[in-house]
């Protein structure tokens, strides 16, 4: 099996990680329920997966004004998802990890931007994917956390 990863070449590259004191279950069912993203995820607006998650699905959603349709590249329930797709001439890829230990979660999120808009202005789109990815994840801890 070929893990699909980031691209290295990408003008604007982002890596986090938390840890969630929450049951691996919960995370996992949160972070993949594309449909229910809006109820938490106060950046995404809507959220719509029209079949169920699996690797080639392709799903719709939208953020800070932008209409996405984000394909899933590569799912191991419960390990990695990994999506992307072009937004307004961005190519984005996203890889997502869980790694449940000592009844916590730590979650890893990459995420690369390319294409002529962030070549035109690398700096401030990484800041950008940053600022949404830390707050992906801070939404993601505390609601993992609540439930």
């Amino acid at each position: 099996m070929t893990l699909h990863t980031i691209d290295e070449t990408a003008p604007a590259i982002v890596r986090l990680s938390t840890v969630i004191h929450a049951p691996l279950a919960v995370v996992w069912s949160l972070h993949t329920a594309v449909d229910s993203w809006a109820d938490w995820l106060p950046d995404v607006d809507r959220a719509r997966l029209d079949a169920p998650l699996a690797t080639g699905v392709s799903f719709r959603w939208q953020t800070h004004g932008l209409d996405i349709t984000s394909t899933v590249h590569e799912l191991v329930p419960g390990v990695r998802i990994v999506w992307g797709g072009p937004a307004n001439g961005i190519d984005g890829v996203h890889v997502w990890t869980f790694e449940e230990t000592d009844g916590a979660v730590t979650v890893r999120t990459e995420e690369s931007w390319a294409g002529a808009p962030v070549e035109a202005q690398p700096a401030e789109l990484e800041a950008a994917l940053r600022a949404s990815l830390e707050s992906w994840l801070g939404h993601l801890q505390a609601e993992a956390e609540r439930r």
